[in-house]
């Protein structure tokens, strides 16, 4: 069995500057994906002030309107305030068994979740999770420590899973200790890279080939290695980041869109 991913952060439906709505010009564009499980962050289920000034601003909550009528969703609410919500959310082609969102949040002033949700594929239940994890680094690892637990507890060790999101980590600290403990492989991993030095000297016990993920943020000139796609029971086919004028006007990341195999 062959699966199409994509991962993507899509910045609240708004542009990057001037918050101009994008949201229909996204919706438009993640359906050009033809992914069958789309992984998204920053999903806004409701926004007042937006739906106000727009006259355009779909009615129904941004994962509703993107999932659209061919589409199962969920969506995991992380940060609240007055005028709405916003969390992270997956689209996919097939039954959504079950959804659980875990609160991971390092602080009041940065609200991050972990999505976890079990697809019913044709040949096997996958285990995915949609992670948006925080912009400082000691939070960062909390919370992959948050992450690791979370999917020992839910996923039987044998099971696939597929980790996707936006990790923040622009330093790549955080791929040692998911390779380690749960046996995952970044998409754009060619497996004949080695630990940099300082990981060696951090922890020696990590001998696994040092992941290095794209370039996906700012969308316009991509510098920063910030989206990942993390994956275990599967054979990546292919990975890319999607460039170009287009995408950089409807998010400031760049998607990430994968073919992989089941094993």
């Amino acid at each position: 069995m062959k699966l199409r991913i994509a991962t993507y952060n899509i910045h609240k439906g708004v542009s990057s500057f001037g918050s101009r709505p994008r949201i229909l010009a996204l919706k438009q564009a993640i359906d050009d994906l033809d992914a069958e499980l789309v992984f998204l962050q920053e999903v806004q289920g409701r926004h007042d002030l937006h739906a106000a000034r727009h006259a355009l601003w779909p009615s129904e909550a941004q994962h509703d309107f993107l999932a659209g009528t061919t589409r199962h969703c969920a969506y995991g609410m992380n940060a609240v305030y007055d005028h709405g919500h916003h969390g992270n959310a997956l689209l996919s082609q097939f039954e959504i068994a079950s959804s659980s969102n875990r609160d991971v949040s390092d602080h009041a002033f940065e609200q991050r979740g972990i999505l976890h949700c079990v697809v019913q594929t044709p040949a096997v239940a996958v285990h995915c999770y949609v992670v948006h994890l925080g912009l400082f680094a000691a939070g960062r690892r909390r919370q992959t420590e948050g992450l690791i637990e979370t999917i020992e507890a839910s996923a039987p060790p044998d099971a696939p899973i597929i980790i996707a999101g936006d990790f923040n980590d622009w330093r790549d600290h955080l791929s040692v200790a998911l390779q380690t403990r749960l046996g995952v492989t970044e998409v754009f991993d060619d497996g004949k890279s080695v630990p940099r030095l300082s990981d060696f000297l951090r922890r020696k016990s990590d001998r696994l080939p040092k992941a290095m993920p794209a370039r996906t943020f700012p969308a316009g000139l991509p510098l920063l290695r910030l989206d990942r796609i993390y994956v275990r029971g599967f054979t990546v086919e292919s990975a890319e980041v999607l460039y170009g004028a287009l995408w950089a006007k409807l998010s400031d990341h760049a998607p990430i869109v994968a073919t992989l195999r089941l094993n």
